[in-house]
């Protein structure tokens, strides 16, 4: 897959400076919205393979087309990508377990015992979940990228150890500016702000503030993607935050799998 990552680490991480990235693995559950896009099933994938002493990993999942969260995870594993895997070693899929929610839903659509378990054993939580239309009317945009991830952060704010919150964005969240560093940018609104305004605003007249809104972004998408890195950035004293921002996905050059794409 061609990508570059941009960390920005705004509380540092606990780690031991002897320890590789499979050892800080060793032993921790995961909570990962988002796995069953592009970049989730890679990194589900990658983590399974690279860290397979990782104790568990809680996958959020909504029933989809008259599906089950179980069996759209059943539909994920038999997509190439995991071949290596299945032939390797196979038990490691015991690893995963399902959680049935919807990030667009109330408290994530999670039932009281599958949130106080996350919040029970967790200890690094990734939101990949988001929406990446381009042509999104920014209700539906804010709903998903911003106020789906609010929610993550909320529950976040339960868990009882922690370690790292880790929120995948994007290289072109400030695709206006000529140089982008690894630092916050402050978006041109707060996103609370936003948030209520998409709330009460009927469709007509958001329609018309639209473009005005999202200057000088030139989408939707880019223009959440800023938005919710602020959002992330207001809980930085309550627990350790790293914002991700891959640039353009491409089909992989080695790994999973020689030139594998998904969603084509």
């Amino acid at each position: 897959m061609c990508h570059t990552y941009c960390f920005y680490y705004i509380k540092k991480l606990i780690m031991a400076p002897s320890m590789n990235i499979a050892e800080y693995y060793a032993g921790k559950t995961l909570f990962i919205t988002g796995a069953t896009g592009f970049m989730g099933k890679v990194m589900v994938e990658k983590l399974l393979r690279d860290c397979s002493d990782v104790k568990k990993m809680y996958l959020l999942m909504r029933p989809k087309k008259g599906h089950s969260s179980k069996e759209r995870l059943d539909d994920i594993l038999s997509f190439r990508i995991f071949d290596r895997l299945k032939a390797e070693n196979p038990k490691l899929f015991e690893k995963l377990q399902v959680v049935a929610g919807d990030i667009l839903s109330e408290d994530l659509g999670l039932s009281p015992e599958d949130r106080l378990l996350i919040q029970e054993e967790a200890q690094i939580i990734f939101h990949c979940a988001a929406c990446v239309r381009f042509d999104m009317f920014l209700r539906d945009a804010v709903k998903m990228n911003t106020m789906g991830t609010k929610k993550v952060l909320e529950l976040a704010e339960g868990v009882k150890n922690l370690q790292a919150f880790v929120h995948v964005s994007t290289s072109y969240c400030r695709c206006e500016l000529p140089i982008f560093e690894e630092k916050l940018y402050p978006s041109k609104h707060r996103p609370e702000h936003v948030m209520h305004c998409v709330n009460w605003m009927d469709d007509e007249l958001l329609g018309h503030l639209q473009p005005k809104i999202i200057e000088p972004q030139p989408n939707t998408y880019a223009y959440t993607k800023s938005l919710t890195e602020d959002l992330v950035s207001q809980y930085e004293g309550k627990f350790p935050i790293v914002i991700a921002r891959p640039s353009i996905v491409a089909a992989a050059y080695k790994e999973p799998l020689p030139g594998w794409v998904d969603n084509l």
